[in-house]
């Protein structure tokens, strides 16, 4: 195994190098949480490498900030939900500043919104330049969201490579017993019946709705991307104003998802960008509350979608 293209030594100076570079979040957060409060269990690592306490305040703070628990610092660890507790394990590596960020199951026992939230954060950090590695036995969330895929068994890597090429290798797939996910099958088997082109392959059923999208000539529904800040915070009457037109109303970010919690009823939740763009495809307008900074990453996704299914999303950031 080589970090940075060296080996890794076992030995304490290089293994406390190491842990500075390379965070993991473990599956369950009861085996990382331990300290008696939100704030003391993320101020933990930092403590450890010792930090001065401003320094150690600051990247508390900044992490909480991530994962949407700020207002949460100085509850007890154990009375946090599940999901809280999975983010403020998130919380805890991200407070160390690492290069790379090794997530086992991260999205297990999560709702769907939750899911989706966690995995929004995963592309808010990689902006970031933070290397993302997660170890997950869901095929569709893995198919959704990686870059590459490496298929261990048994210990041994047998596959690397796109995700395209493991589930087009249907011998290596029926020695693992795997599936290829629901959107990929389905692709395949209107493609059979001649109904779709199998190019482009998509990666979830949003993407497979807009290549009938596409393929009918039916049009678009547009974005408008509202930048949010401390000073520039929706009051309740606008976001309900737009949604009494018929507008689909979301987030994207972990500070735009602060800021319309501070003025919206706790029991409403707003989509992310995904749930966004399953509504323009439906035809409806959308609107999208984001800090300024993620306004690249949202024009970026949006036009790579555009390329691939040869097709116009109308985007106005106002």
């Amino acid at each position: 195994m080589l970090f940075e293209g060296q080996p890794l030594v076992y030995r304490n100076k290089e293994l406390s190098h190491l842990r500075k570079e390379v965070a993991v979040i473990l599956q369950n957060p009861d085996d990382q949480i331990f300290s008696a409060t939100v704030e003391e269990d993320v101020a933990f690592g930092p403590l450890n490498l010792g930090l001065p306490k401003e320094e150690v305040e600051a990247r508390v703070d900044e992490a909480l900030a991530l994962v949407d628990m700020s207002n949460m610092r100085e509850r007890p660890s154990q009375q946090l939900s599940f999901g809280q507790r999975k983010r403020l394990a998130i919380a805890g590596a991200l407070a160390m500043r690492p290069k790379v960020l090794v997530m086992d199951e991260p999205t297990a026992g999560l709702d769907p919104h939750m899911v989706q939230e966690v995995l929004e954060l995963t592309e808010e950090l990689h902006m970031k330049g933070i290397t993302l590695v997660m170890s997950t036995h869901e095929m569709e969330v893995a198919y959704s969201w990686a870059d590459d895929f490496k298929v261990v068994h048994q210990g041994r890597l047998i596959f690397s490579g796109p995700a395209e090429e493991l589930f087009a290798n249907r011998t290596l797939l029926e020695l693992l017993g795997f599936q290829a996910p629901p959107v990929y099958r389905m692709n395949e088997e209107m493609h059979r019946s001649a109904l779709v082109d199998l190019y482009p392959i998509p990666r979830d059923m949003a993407e497979l709705r807009l290549k009938f999208c596409r393929m009918n000539r039916r049009p678009i529904g547009g974005l408008r991307i509202r930048k949010v800040d401390k000073d520039n915070v929706p009051s309740i009457l606008e976001v309900h104003g737009l949604l009494s037109q018929g507008k689909a109303v979301g987030y994207y970010g972990s500070q735009a998802k602060h800021l319309l919690a501070m003025t919206l009823p706790t029991d409403v939740r707003l989509p992310g960008l995904t749930g966004c763009l399953d509504k323009m495809i439906d035809g409806r307008e959308a609107v999208l509350y984001t800090e300024p900074r993620l306004i690249p990453a949202i024009m970026g996704h949006i036009n790579n979608l555009a390329h691939r299914y040869a097709t116009s999303i109308k985007v106005m950031d106002e």
